[in-house]
């Protein structure tokens, strides 16, 4: 059987990997001229780490992991007002957490789809057609890919989605948010940052940073706001909004690169009535968005896509039935779409306590901190900012 992916990111790139695995030919088709370096450090944990150690994966996830020490958040002289080891964390998870830039996960996912699938990039789709056993892929060069399936997991502006299910108006669920990540160089920043995790400890804007192991320096930065509209040069929006931020940040953003490097987008979640019509299905960010302030949306992507090719693979073992792919497709949902809900919800209580817009909301951040480094408190306090891990997304891919 024949699948079309329309998106090389994670969890494109996931679901390429798993269902080539398992006897699938797959196109990957990417707008994108070439793999994206834009990106930032993600904490890697929940039913994304069971699918990834199930793929095989996951000593190449954690070897391309850093080891942070420790969050701190930092006043405008670089001095810590509040912070976390680790270590606290990773045991409250049972040690099943690795932080990892986003395009170093991108590259282990890509290097297990090469082998057994066909990775197309500088290819942008135009729209799906679904037809009876199948569904077409039109491209804006003017071909067209026949498939028995087609997966959506081209992003939070899905254009398979705008194709089959209707506006991105109808299903994006702004946050109150924009967030934007770049790489730097700065010797002296790297030094100061060390193997920790630093964010300004401010109200509504903040930024984050990292040092990388080629010396350059990782940059994160989040405010709020209630227009969701993208700015036209997202350089100049940043050293807007964050330029009254002190410690490295004035060094940061003088050194921001061209807006074509950065990385800048609204935080939203895609809330959605269905995932998928006929044989084409909707994955990771185009309909389970979680959010960047949610913390799971790689585990999420990746989960999501190795379960959906365990329930095809099943429901296609030995042929293919009338109806096994639309049956397994909507068995995968019903089982998924709870798990992905409970991430949604935790995301958007979780940013008020990633960006507190009081003072007030600031200490109670900086009293909860104090907490988590109490024995027998860690579980509590980190059980509130994430939530469940995630189940065990194993046994979810034994049901019917």
């Amino acid at each position: 059987m024949r699948a079309v992916v329309c998106g090389a990111g994670i969890a494109g790139l996931a679901a390429a990997g798993c269902l080539g695995r398992r006897g699938w030919e797959v196109v990957v088709l990417e707008r994108a001229p070439r793999p994206r370096e834009q990106g930032y450090m993600l904490d890697f944990f929940g039913p994304g780490w069971d699918a990834a150690e199930a793929m095989g994966v996951l000593p190449a996830v954690r070897e391309a992991g850093y080891a942070v020490d420790r969050l701190s958040w930092v006043d405008d002289r670089g001095r810590e007002r509040a912070g976390l080891p680790v270590a606290r964390f990773a045991h409250a998870l049972g040690g099943r957490l690795a932080s990892v830039m986003r395009p170093d996960l991108e590259r282990v996912l890509r290097e297990h789809a090469a082998p057994v699938a066909e990775l197309c990039y500088g290819r942008t789709v135009a729209a799906v057609e679904g037809r009876p056993g199948g569904a077409d892929v039109l491209l804006e060069d003017g071909g067209r890919l026949e498939a028995e399936l087609v997966i959506g997991a081209d992003g939070i502006r899905s254009a398979v989605r705008r194709s089959l299910f209707g506006p991105d108006e109808r299903f994006h669920r702004f946050l109150g948010h924009h967030a934007a990540a770049f790489l730097f160089e700065d010797p002296e920043a790297h030094r100061q940052l060390g193997n920790r995790f630093c964010l300004t400890d401010s109200i509504d804007r903040n930024m984050g940073f990292y040092g990388l192991r080629d010396g350059r320096v990782a940059a994160v930065a989040v405010h709020r706001t209630r227009d969701p509209a993208l700015p036209a040069d997202p350089r100049a929006a940043l050293r807007e909004v964050h330029g009254s931020l002190g410690w490295i940040v004035p060094r940061a953003l003088a050194a921001c690169p061209e807006p074509a490097q950065i990385y800048y987008d609204r935080v939203a979640q895609i809330e959605m009535p269905r995932w998928s019509t006929g044989r084409v299905v909707l994955l990771g960010d185009a309909s389970q968005a979680v959010s960047l302030l949610g913390g799971q949306g790689a585990s999420v992507g990746i989960a999501g896509a190795w379960l959906l090719a365990e329930r095809l693979a099943r429901a296609t073992e030995g042929g293919t039935a009338d109806g096994a792919v639309e049956t397994a497709l909507a068995g995968w949902e019903a089982a998924w779409r709870p798990v992905v809900a409970e991430k949604q919800r935790v995301a958007r209580g979780g940013a008020a306590w990633f960006l507190p817009a009081t003072r007030a909301r600031r200490s109670a951040r900086r009293l909860a901190l104090r907490l988590a480094a109490l024995p027998g408190f860690d579980r509590a306090v980190t059980r509130g900012a994430v939530g469940r891990a995630g189940g065990d997304v194993r046994a979810l891919a034994g049901g019917a």
